[in-house]
Parts: structure tokens; C-alpha cells; sequence
């Protein structure tokens, strides 16, 4: 049986010289850089710039991981692009905002790394796919040699964890993630399609950002909490199992890691991770802040499809928008994949009939006026 590397390696805050020497130690415990980049290979590093947040709020990778990790690449010889594709639209103009805001801008400048600034898409055939057969990625992706998948740990309100596997999901092309929302609102079509996605991308090595991780409403609307750990791998697949654990969180329970069990991608445990470096016991954390995303499409088998029905329209969780906090920047509304959200008097209101349970409302929202309500009942009725 293959046993893919995770390695574990404390690292409790960002300065530059500690994660430096964390990523380092974790190159060499995965074999050592040599054994994945080559000598004038274009590397593009795929961090998690969802929108723009500063560091502090622990929403994108931290700009000092991202700068560690690329100067470590470049010395080695290697050309680095930075890049993603953030919610809501594709162009230079919100590529640079979220670069600045982000403190990745400064940091490239600083290190000698390529900014992404080609918007251009491509259709990429999957035929191997569960769910799509063709992906829109960005160009970027075919431009360079190999991945590198630098995510951030947190929670996340539609798929419980967002973790390396996740994160390749901003090789999607802009708007074209919220078309996929609307065509898969089903959780496990949506996790499948995910899973597809980053078998496409196929990063050569995974790195997680976990010294400072969010818990609770992420992946924007959480609350930062220290981990204190940099998380590398040479499998996305795995890491997330490793990372979830840390977490308090049973692997089995993530969407993306049920499928990638499903698929026979990992096991879903340790029995096909060498773990490398520091004990998972230094870094587990029992009371993490997870929230409850499962759904009731689990009765399945267990009540009548009718009762069902009326179970899910009841109780499955729905976005409530305060208005208070809001300050009236629809967007929100731009960004809602079924166009179901609307601006009324400078304030969102939607249609909780027509809304798929996406949360890119809550996920995009800059001053977290959106929460995640989760009726009590839907929590117990999931474990039946």
C-alpha cells in the first residue's frame, strides 16, 4: 500500500525567518526540494486570495507564508507566479485590489515573484471527470510547469472545511464558480466537482497556512485561531485528512475527503499517511469551532421521500442578512449565483425560495453582515 508524506512542522507566528525555516524543514522532510522542482521550472503558487482582507483577519494566506515559500523556490532556481481567482469577477483591476489588500503585492516586489495578471481562460477536457468533463481554468495554469497549492486552514459554511483540495477550486475562471454553484447546488455533486477540479490542476505539493487558521463561519466570516503549524504534503488528498484532524474535525464527515475515499483517492484515516516531522498531538485542538453542514439528503432511505421534502424546506440552513452592519456595496447581490438576492433601498433581500444554500453571499461579504443560520433540529435530525 502507498503511503503518501504529511509532514508537521510548529511554527507559532509569522516571522519571516521561523516560517522560512518551518517550510524549509518541511521541504526536507517531504525528500527535499530536489525531488519535485527542477532547475528553471515555471512554478505557480495557487494561494487562497479569496477577496480582499488583510492578514490579520485570516481569511487568504498570509503574505509572509507566500513570501517564505517563494524565495525559498526562487533560490533554489526556480521562476514563481503568484496568482488566484478570487470570488466574483476576473480582471486586472480586482486582481490588483485583492493583491494589494492582501499584502501579496509588497511581498512579490520584495522576493522577486510574478503577480498573475492574465485573465484569460481555457477549456481544459476532464474525461476522467465525475462531474465535469470540461473546465474553464485560467490560462496561467497551462503557462507553467508544475502547482503548488498554498491554502489556509478554516472552516467553511457550505463545505464544513476548505482546505488543499478546496483551494484548487480558484483555478475556476471568475464567474464561472458561480455558474458551477448553480448547476451543482447538491452537496455531494458540488464536492465531486471539486475533487475533479484539483485532480486537474494537479499540484505537484501541497502547503496549508495553518499558524493562524479560522474557525467558526469561514471561509471570510470566521474568527482567526492559532494552530500554529505549517502543513505540507504530497498529496492534497491527504493533508486535508491530517488537517482535519488537528482541527477536532472527523475526516469522514468533510464532503471533499468523503469523496476522495469514494473515489479511492486516501482512506479517510492514517493508514495510508507517513506522517513526517512533529507529533499530530502538539497541534490538535478539541474545541475548534466547526460548523454543521450536513444534510438531510442523509435521510435518504430512512423516511419517506415526502417527509423528506418537508424536512428539507423546514430545516436546512438559510443566509440571514444584517442590516445593520451592512453597508449597502451589493455585493452580495453581484455575486449570488442564482440571482436571487436583491437590493432594496440600499439593503439585500432575498428570495429563500429560490436560494441553493451556496453562502457566496456570506463567503464575499466584506463586513461579515451575513450569518449562516442552522436551525437546532437540522443538526439532530443529520445524525439520525
Amino acid at each position: 500500500m502507498k503511503r503518501e508524506k504529511v509532514s508537521l512542522v510548529e511554527c507559532r507566528e509569522y516571522d519571516y525567518n521561523l516560517v522560512k525555516k518551518s517550510i524549509e524543514e518541511s521541504f526536507h522532510n517531504l525528500g527535499g526540494i530536489e525531488k519535485y522542482i527542477d532547475k528553471g521550472d515555471r512554478i505557480l503558487l495557487k494561494l487562497n486570495l479569496l477577496m480582499k482582507k488583510k492578514p490579520e483577519n485570516a481569511t487568504t494566506t498570509h503574505p509572509v507564508f507566500a513570501k517564505a515559500l517563494a524565495k525559498i523556490l526562487i533560490d533554489y532556481g526556480a521562476e514563481v507566479i503568484i496568482g488566484d481567482s478570487p470570488g466574483g469577477p476576473f480582471n486586472n483591476r480586482v486582481l490588483k485590489g485583492v493583491y494589494r489588500a492582501c499584502g501579496i503585492e509588497q511581498i512579490s516586489n520584495e522576493v522577486g515573484a510574478q503577480l498573475n495578471y492574465n485573465t484569460n481562460t481555457v477549456d481544459v477536457k476532464n474525461e476522467d471527470g465525475f462531474i465535469l468533463k470540461n473546465i474553464t481554468t485560467i490560462e496561467v495554469l497551462k503557462q507553467v510547469d508544475k502547482v503548488i497549492s498554498v491554502s489556509k486552514l478554516k472552516t467553511h459554511g457550505m463545505m464544513m472545511f476548505t482546505g488543499a483540495v478546496k483551494n484548487m477550486f480558484g483555478i475556476v475562471a471568475g464567474l464561472e464558480k458561480a455558474e458551477y454553484h448553480v448547476r451543482m447546488p447538491n452537496n455531494k455533486d458540488f464536492s465531486n466537482a471539486l475533487v475533479d477540479i484539483c485532480l486537474v490542476a494537479n499540484p505537484i505539493l501541497s502547503f496549508m497556512d495553518g499558524i493562524v487558521g479560522m474557525e467558526g463561519e469561514g471561509p471570510s466570516g470566521g474568527d482567526p485561531r492559532k494552530i500554529g503549524v505549517v502543513i505540507a504534503s504530497t498529496s492534497p488528498y491527504h493533508l486535508d485528512v491530517v488537517a482535519t484532524s488537528i482541527i477536532g474535525l472527523a475526516p469522514t464527515k468533510v464532503p471533499t475527503i468523503q469523496r476522495c475515499i469514494e473515489r479511492k483517492l486516501c482512506r479517510g484515516n492514517f493508514d495510508d499517511i507517513e506522517l513526517k516531522g512533529d507529533q499530530l498531538d502538539k497541534f490538535v485542538i478539541d474545541d475548534f469551532v466547526v460548523p454543521e453542514i450536513r444534510s438531510l439528503d442523509l435521510l435518504e432511505g430512512k423516511l419517506p421521500k415526502f417527509l423528506r421534502d418537508i424536512l428539507n424546506e423546514l430545516l436546512q440552513p438559510k443566509p440571514v442578512f444584517q442590516h445593520n452592519i451592512c453597508v449597502g456595496c451589493g455585493d452580495c447581490a453581484k455575486n449570488c449565483p442564482p440571482q436571487v438576492i436583491k437590493m432594496v433601498n440600499n439593503k439585500p433581500i432575498v428570495r429563500l425560495d429560490e436560494c441553493i444554500r451556496c453562502f457566496c453571499c456570506q463567503e464575499l461579504c466584506p463586513v461579515k453582515a451575513v450569518n449562516i443560520h442552522r436551525p437546532i433540529l437540522m443538526k439532530l435530525l443529520s445524525k439520525l
